[in-house]
Parts: C-alpha cells; sequence; structure tokens
C-alpha cells in the first residue's frame, strides 16, 4: 500500500516540476522587460531600493549640476525639476552628480561625469550649466546615440553664431530677462537712495544681457513710472568670478554684498546661484539699517530672510524636462533650441511657466501692484530691448524705434549705457 502512494506521490510531483518549467519558458519568450531580483538602484534622493522579479525597468535620465544640489539657487532648481519629472511621469527616475566645476572637482571634465551616468543606465544626460558648453559638445560627439540636453547654449540654434547641428544635442534655455526687469523695477520702486547693486558672477554673453535686463527694468520704473531723472539713478554691477563663491578663486559674494550697502547701495539684486545678497541684507536689517535684495534662480530662496526680499525671479525647468523625457521614452525626441518665454496667463502656473516672480514680503502694497500691473505691460507687448539704447561705450546699440533681435540680445558685446561695471573679462 505504501509503495502505491509512493509512485503516485512520484508522478504528482514530476508533473509539478514539469509544468513549472514550461511555465518559466513562455515567461522569458514574452517580451517583458524585467529587472533581477535584488538588483539594487540609487535613487535622487540618494536612498537604496530593490527591484523585484516582473517590474519593468524604469527610464533614467541622468543630471550633471554645477553647484550642490541644495544651493537654494540655480541647481537646486534644476534637482527640484528632476523630482518634478520623477512625480509626473511614473517609471522614469532622476540619477544627478552635483558641485560638477573645476573647484570641486579639479582634473575632472563634465564629459567624464557624463560617462559615468551613463554606465549607471542613463538614457538621456543633462548638462545644466552654460560653463559646461564643451563637455556637453563632446559627450554628444562621442555617443550619438545618446540624447543630450544642454541648459542655455546655442549649440543647436541655426541663426546662432556656434550652430553645430548635432543629431543628438538640444538647448534649453527660459527667458530669464523678463525676470530679471521684473526684478529691476521692483527695485526701483524700493530704492531710497537711487543705488542699486547687481551681483554678478562670471562675465559672458547670458550674464551681460540678465543685468542689462534688470537695468532696463529699472530705468523704466525710475523715469517712466516714477517720473525722476534717469541720470539721478546709479546701477553698479560687481563680478565674483564665477556662479558661486569659490573661496581663493573668486570674490567673496558676501563681502561684495557688504560693500554695497555699506557705500550707499540700498538694494541688491543677486545674479548668482546662491543667496549671500539676500543674507547679508537680513543681518543688516536687524541692525536697524533700511535695506533690500533679491535673489535668483530658485523659487524657495525667499526663506532665507523674507523680511527684507522685494521678490525673486525663478526658473522653473519642469515642465519642459517633462516634456523632453517623454519624448525620448516614446522614441518621438528631436533636437531643438529653446528660449522660452513666461506663461503669460500666470506667470508662476508651475505646470506651464519655465520663468516666474515671486513677490517678497518687503515689497510694500503699492510696489506690489505697480509690479502686477508691469507684468501685464510685459505680456501686452512692452518691449524694453528697444532704441534708442547705447552699449556702455557710447556706441549705438539700438536706434529709435528699433527693437532687438533675439540674436542682438543674446550676444550683447557690452553692458549699456548708463550702467557702471565692467563688460569684459580682464
Amino acid at each position: 500500500m505504501y509503495a502505491g502512494r509512493s509512485r503516485s506521490l512520484f508522478f504528482v510531483l514530476l508533473i509539478a516540476v514539469l509544468v513549472g518549467a514550461l511555465a518559466f519558458m513562455l515567461a522569458a519568450c514574452g517580451g517583458t522587460t524585467t529587472t533581477t531580483a535584488g538588483e539594487t538602484t540609487t535613487t535622487a534622493a540618494g536612498e537604496t531600493t530593490t527591484t523585484t522579479a516582473g517590474e519593468e525597468e524604469p527610464f533614467i535620465f541622468g543630471m550633471l549640476l554645477v553647484g550642490p544640489y541644495n544651493d537654494r539657487g540655480y541647481s537646486q532648481a534644476h534637482y527640484d525639476a528632476g523630482l518634478y519629472v520623477q512625480e509626473k511621469a511614473p517609471g522614469t527616475e532622476m540619477i544627478y552628480i552635483d558641485k560638477v566645476n573645476a573647484a570641486d572637482r579639479p582634473g575632472t571634465t563634465p564629459a567624464q561625469l557624463a560617462e559615468d551616468l551613463l554606465s549607471k543606465g542613463a538614457q538621456l544626460i543633462i548638462f545644466n550649466s552654460d560653463d559646461m558648453k564643451d563637455s556637453a559638445l563632446d559627450f554628444a560627439r562621442a555617443h550619438p546615440e545618446v540624447p543630450v540636453i544642454h541648459a542655455s547654449g546655442d549649440s543647436a540654434w541655426e541663426e546662432g553664431k556656434d550652430y553645430q547641428g548635432l543629431p543628438n544635442l538640444g538647448n534649453i534655455m527660459g527667458k530669464m530677462e523678463y525676470g530679471k526687469m521684473i526684478a529691476g523695477y521692483a527695485a526701483a520702486l524700493t530704492t531710497k537712495t537711487g543705488q542699486i547693486g547687481y551681483l554678478g558672477p562670471l562675465i559672458n554673453d547670458e550674464t551681460r544681457r540678465l543685468a542689462s535686463s534688470a537695468y532696463l527694468g529699472a530705468h523704466y520704473a525710475w523715469e517712466t513710472v516714477l517720473g525722476n531723472d534717469p541720470a539721478d539713478l546709479k546701477f553698479k554691477v560687481t563680478w565674483i568670478g564665477f556662479w558661486f563663491n569659490i573661496p581663493g578663486v573668486t570674490s567673496d559674494p558676501t563681502q561684495v554684498a557688504q560693500d554695497f550697502y555699506n557705500q550707499g547701495f540700498d538694494v541688491v539684486i543677486s545674479g548668482i546661484d546662491t543667496t549671500e545678497a539676500l543674507v547679508e541684507a537680513g543681518k543688516l536689517s536687524a541692525e536697524g539699517k533700511e535695506v533690500w535684495a533679491i535673489p535668483y534662480d530658485y523659487e524657495g530662496a525667499l526663506t532665507e530672510a523674507p523680511e527684507v526680499a522685494l521678490g525673486v525671479p525663478y526658473f522653473h525647468w519642469g515642465p519642459d524636462y517633462l516634456r523632453h523625457v517623454e519624448a525620448v521614452r516614446a522614441g518621438t525626441w528631436v533636437p531643438s533650441w529653446e528660449w522660452q518665454a513666461p506663461y503669460w496667463a500666470d506667470i508662476n502656473d508651475p505646470d506651464n511657466s519655465p520663468i516666474g516672480y515671486v513677490k517678497g514680503d518687503a515689497l510694500s502694497a503699492e510696489a506690489s501692484a505697480k509690479v502686477d500691473e508691469f507684468i501685464k505691460e510685459l505680456a501686452g507687448g512692452l518691449e524694453l530691448w528697444a532704441g534708442p539704447l547705447n552699449l556702455q561705450d557710447g556706441a549705438s546699440y539700438l536706434a529709435a524705434g528699433e527693437k532687438a533681435t533675439d540674436q542682438q540680445i543674446w550676444y550683447l558685446p557690452q553692458l549699456l549705457q548708463g550702467m557702471e561695471g565692467q563688460s569684459v573679462s580682464d
């Protein structure tokens, strides 16, 4: 009796093994992309996760950040945009390397670091700084099968001076010129000394046009809105030498901000990636001095010293990055050059506007209302990049009634007449 039961049990087990093996072979031939059980992945937050058998592999996009991912400025705006993509597009994952600059990573190029992201599975690489232009080109040429986005730059601009026409490299930039105009406008409405300082990074086409945009906004408010003599407005630019402080290499932005305030400049507009000007204004305000500041890049920067903040012009890269990531995933992505204006229906719409301006607590109710009117004017076609305008050395830039072309603005060769400060590097 027991021998018969053993033989029956043997045949039952044999059938079960054969059925299991057949199921395994059918699954292997089914065409579903799966990950190996127990495989680990590092997330954008630095956490380690484990994917289990049957899960689809994520679409990984890699990002190179010129500064710290949590700098409360330019790099954090990009990092947060990556988190936005992950939230809006399930199945995507950001990996990143921050502090991608010669001081923090001497002897290492962004292109080399992009190779590391590629080795970790990145299917799209984003270079986030104008400073990375050469490396973005080098990497794109070495990997023509990998889509590459360079934030800023003109390599994909057919009408630009440095068009390369690479089939896998596109450029994205928001028209921060509008944000800077709003910043300058708010500064001019607020200043009591008629002296506005601009804390600049390094000198190039981008930084000249942004500083000049702030000046144009200030000049418009000072003369047209307030009815003051334009000769009584002082607008000075001091450059530190890079996008943020590098001890021993750049000028100290805290010291530059202090110098402005000590010399009678009561509003400092920041053009660098970090918040030293705002922090310094907060300290001086606590000592009883009437000073203000406008940071840059990051929507959350105002929390550093809200009591002296007139607002912040900021980038919101999320919607554009989402659009490009989805196109790459769908196989429809093509390189393009994009320089996009704010979404004028609501410049602070997080799902549509690449550029925004959050008003600060220190902006008076009257000035706040005027800023709203100015934004409406810009949305309605007000053009401050229009003649007559001269360059800093007195040369004619735009004749009376002439509106600047994209090329004239993008490649601005000098600061504008009426501005103090260097126009070119030594």
